[in-house]
């Protein structure tokens, strides 16, 4: 009876070592249940998930940065530009600060008022740089930074700005040029809608490096009437043109119904720089051969987001150099596909 006792006794005291054992584990398990169920989303804790990641605002203090361009009312381009900066200033935590004005005189005078209200950075378009390098000059002197987009690519360093973001005009208009010189065009117009603008100069003057007949056109773009019947004009007077360029998409609209007008749709080229929705349905339709982008969209980006850069670190794009954004030609081939982005408002 006591051996049997004993041996009972034994066996009872390694059956509680082993469920001890099992307990332990158990208190083992459970804490690293609760953390996985804390961690179930696969991320960082809620407190600390996406602080600096894609899609959220910029932690760092809001500052204002001014946008002045050269638009001209009614000039859809600039409304590309602006959505480009608007899209950096959301993401930067910057609040943007747009005004323009086409005359080189007034847009002078927009610089001084964002001197005036202090802010962080100073975006501008250099279209009639001598009118600005004044005041650019006390921006400087003040310690805002400058950046300069659009136009300006050959004078921007002379002026205070550390970049240039956009298309080098020459290289531009030499693109088309030869593109115009494939087909044999030899007596193409180059319709320029803002006399002085030296982008719209160098734009033209690319296109004559390869077709020496390039004859300039100008006309007032700020009223489509006057655009019309001086290309009609000019058309009319002119048998021997057998291509016309448009240097801005509403205007090259304007143009392909002055020459639909005179019944010369097949007959003499249309080829244009920059884009819109209808500009690149007129591709599609063959009424227009091609057109140059320049990207405005990243334009406006880049620029208000390399001032926020600067801000952030004295960070400087570029490295004393433009950073260009095109030129890119959009012809059949590729028209289709850049709709889908123009239809968006970002091409």
């Amino acid at each position: 009876m006591m051996l049997r006792t004993k041996s009972q006794f034994v066996r009872r005291l390694q059956m509680k070592k082993y469920s001890w054992r099992k307990l332990a584990v158990v208190a083992t398990v459970v804490p690293m249940l609760a953390l996985s169920a804390c961690s179930s989303t696969g991320g960082r804790p809620a407190e600390t998930a996406g602080s600096g990641g894609g899609g959220q605002v910029a932690t760092t203090p809001n500052i204002k940065i001014a946008l002045i361009t050269h638009a001209a009312p009614g000039d859809t381009f600039w409304d590309i530009v602006r959505k480009g900066a608007q899209e950096a200033a959301t993401k930067d935590n910057v609040t943007l600060l747009y005004t323009s004005d086409p005359d080189g005189g007034r847009q002078a005078q927009l610089v001084q008022q964002a001197i005036d209200q202090k802010v962080a950075g100073i975006a501008v378009t250099l279209a009639k740089p001598d009118a600005l390098k004044d005041v650019l000059k006390k921006a400087e002197a003040a310690g805002i930074p400058v950046v300069s987009l659009n136009s300006g690519e050959d004078v921007f360093k002379s002026v205070g700005a550390f970049t240039h973001f956009g298309s080098d005009e020459n290289i531009a208009g030499a693109a088309v040029g030869t593109r115009l010189a494939a087909d044999g065009v030899k007596h193409p117009i180059c319709v320029i809608q803002e006399q002085g603008n030296v982008a719209l100069e160098a734009r033209c003057a690319g296109v004559k490096t390869k077709v020496p007949g390039t004859e300039i056109l100008y006309v007032q773009g700020t009223d489509m009437t006057q655009v019309s019947s001086t290309v009609t004009a000019k058309l009319q007077s002119t048998p021997s043109a057998d291509a016309i360029i448009g240097l801005g998409a509403p205007f090259t609209a304007t143009i392909v119904k002055a020459v639909a007008s005179l019944s010369l749709t097949g007959k003499i080229k249309i080829a244009s720089f920059d884009l819109s929705g209808e500009l690149i349905q007129s591709i599609i339709d063959g009424k227009v051969e091609f057109t140059v982008d320049q990207q405005p969209w990243l334009q406006g980006y880049d620029s208000i987001d390399a001032l926020w850069q600067y801000n952030r670190g004295g960070f400087k794009v570029g490295g004393g150099l433009p950073v260009l954004t095109g030129p890119a030609i959009i012809d059949k081939t590729n028209a289709p596909a850049v709709l889908t982005y123009a239809k968006q408002g970002i091409r």
